[in-house]
């Protein structure tokens, strides 16, 4: 009887196959770098193509982001109903780009009705546990990633999301860079062990920074609104990214997925831009008003 691997092992195995080490952060740098840069390079040229190609790349994420967090949810024995949830996310994100914040919340609410009769149908057995699992699903992804096509509907659209995801990368960016470095005290051991309050200040630095340079030189706001988004998106994203460990720790599971490599599913990903999307446009909604 052979004892199964753990991802861990199974991952460093894979390291000293290919001729790397993962580093210390526990991934291989180089790889996750050029992850990151490529979608990074995905989006921008979206935005600067057409907001309906950047609407793609947010819908097509979703709905990826939505079958993960399904999947996730599977191994905790809660299913939720496939079909609803992805036309659900079709509709929110399509919906508030073409209609706004009105045609959001009816979207949302016809998501939810759907959820609710098509695992109905499917008898009495533990469905109340899969049907809230089922609207959790659709507020967590596709409601909150619908309010970066509440932003993208404006007239400047494409840049009031350049900015959102700037200040929102460059908190992960500052907290890994200075955690890696100088992290000492964890900030939630029992959640991510790797997340600590030295990185939380480089994170903070880093979106107050972003968001002063992003506001003024992108959106001609003022720097102190800058500012507040930059304060704000740090609080957010954090947030986000604990929330999304959470579940993880409570299924069992490191990973939402595997698609990218070096850096787990679109889910992983995704974390703390949902929970930042709708502080953003709220935020830009009221400091930075569109010409």
């Amino acid at each position: 009887m052979t004892t199964p691997s753990s991802p861990r092992s199974e991952r460093r195995a894979a390291g000293d196959a290919s001729g790397t080490r993962p580093s210390r952060v526990g991934r291989n740098l180089p790889i996750a770098i050029g992850v990151g840069v490529s979608l990074g390079l995905v989006i921008l040229a979206s935005l600067m193509f057409r907001k309906e190609a950047f609407l793609g790349v947010v819908t097509v994420a979703a709905c990826i982001a939505v079958w993960e967090l399904r999947d996730g949810l599977a191994r905790g024995k809660i299913k939720v109903p496939l079909v609803p949830s992805i036309v659900g996310a079709i509709a929110m994100i399509t919906a508030s780009f073409v209609g706004g914040g009105q045609a959001l919340t009816v979207c949302f609410g016809l998501t939810c009705i759907s959820v609710l009769l098509w695992r109905g149908a499917d008898g009495v057995q533990d469905a109340i546990r899969d049907i809230v699992g089922g609207i959790f699903v659709a507020a967590y992804v596709p409601l909150l990633a619908s309010f970066s096509s509440l932003l993208l509907r404006e007239s400047d659209g494409a840049k009031r999301v350049a900015v959102f995801i700037i200040v929102t990368i460059c908190s992960d960016i500052g907290g890994f860079a200075v955690g890696v470095v100088a992290g000492k005290h964890p900030m939630s051991p029992s959640i991510s062990p790797k997340k600590s309050w030295e990185g939380a200040a480089g994170s903070a630095l880093a979106c107050v920074i972003a968001g002063v340079a992003a506001v003024t030189v992108i959106l001609g706001g003022s720097w102190w609104a800058g500012a507040a988004l930059g304060l704000a998106v740090v609080v957010s994203a954090t947030v986000g990214d604990l929330t999304e460990s959470t579940i993880k720790r409570d299924l069992g599971i490191k990973d939402m997925g595997s698609i990218l490599p070096a850096h787990g599913g679109i889910m992983d990903r995704l974390d703390s831009l949902l929970l930042s999307a709708p502080v953003a446009w709220g935020l830009l909604t009221v400091f930075v008003p569109g010409p």
